[in-house]
């Protein structure tokens, strides 16, 4: 065998194994770890994410984190999937399993990370017995999220959904609607927006703050903080054991993150590690 063969030989085989320290590598000087946030709150807390995992002594051993931001909920899977992020942080289980059922996306959880509790608003009452017949409530138009507003405003006494609904619920499924309430369903993040047009609105968290609503103060109905609809570290199924992983919500589930977020939000907004 020539000189030459042996080292395009030698050059085959240690190809793989370059290319796996190179994925190893991510969020190093390599190239930057990118994480897909909706804007607000959600990339608010990722920029303590990004101080803490930088810090070579620190649970997430030097990380170097670009965020990347989104105005919608549908784009930052989308991106994931595609490779054009390695993580996300914006979105509860229920969600993330919809468009896995919906989009056949091989995505994974990674960790847990925040509780944004549903609140329902109103530029025109105070409290949701005093929404009238024939009122227009506004509610999010992606399945999950509908569903989980159905819910609250039910709980409230708007309306009776049939027995057994949860999240999954859907306008088909209100039972009985002695007020006649008008149910719009409009895409989340536009919601803030149209509330001056409706009489109430069941508004996410992470666009309700933005917007310059405080669900502790200006939420008619609010979510326990103990919702199921915990948020969390989304990755591709193939990176979920990658060491980058580990060292992401390693540098999330801190005490410091935890403080942040209860000092910032002042109860709008829960750690759910």
């Amino acid at each position: 065998m020539t000189t030459t063969r042996r080292a395009a030989l030698a050059a085959s085989l240690l190809a793989p194994i370059a290319a796996r320290a190179q994925a190893n590598a991510i969020g190093t000087a390599a190239r930057p770890l990118r994480i897909g946030a909706t804007a607000g709150p959600h990339s608010q807390v990722l920029e303590q994410v990004r101080e803490i995992a930088a810090r070579p002594d620190g649970p997430g051993a030097g990380l170097v984190i670009r965020i990347v931001e989104f105005t919608d909920y549908i784009q930052p899977n989308a991106a994931l999937a595609a490779g054009e992020l390695d993580a996300n942080s914006y979105q509860h289980q229920p969600f993330l399993d919809q468009q896995i059922r919906d989009r056949g996306y091989r995505l994974a959880i990674a960790g847990r990370t925040l509780v944004f509790p549903m609140g329902v608003y109103s530029r025109r009452f105070r409290t949701l017995d005093a929404v009238p017949e024939g009122a227009r409530v506004a509610i999010p138009n992606d399945p999950t999220n509908g569903g989980r507003a159905l819910v609250l405003l039910a709980g409230g006494g708007l309306f009776t959904l049939r027995p057994g609904a949860d999240f999954r619920a859907t306008v088909a499924d209100i039972a009985a609607n002695p007020k006649r309430i008008r149910i719009l369903e409009l895409e989340a993040a536009q919601i803030p927006r149209a509330l001056e047009e409706v009489d109430a609105a069941a508004i996410n968290t992470n666009f309700a703050i933005p917007a310059g609503l405080n669900p502790v103060r200006d939420a008619i109905r609010l979510e326990s903080a103990d919702s199921p609809y915990a948020n969390l570290i989304a990755v591709r199924e193939q990176d979920r054991e990658a060491p980058w992983v580990r060292r992401l919500v390693g540098a999330y589930q801190t005490d410091a993150v935890s403080d942040f977020v209860r000092t910032t939000f002042q109860g709008a907004v829960v750690p759910a590690f």
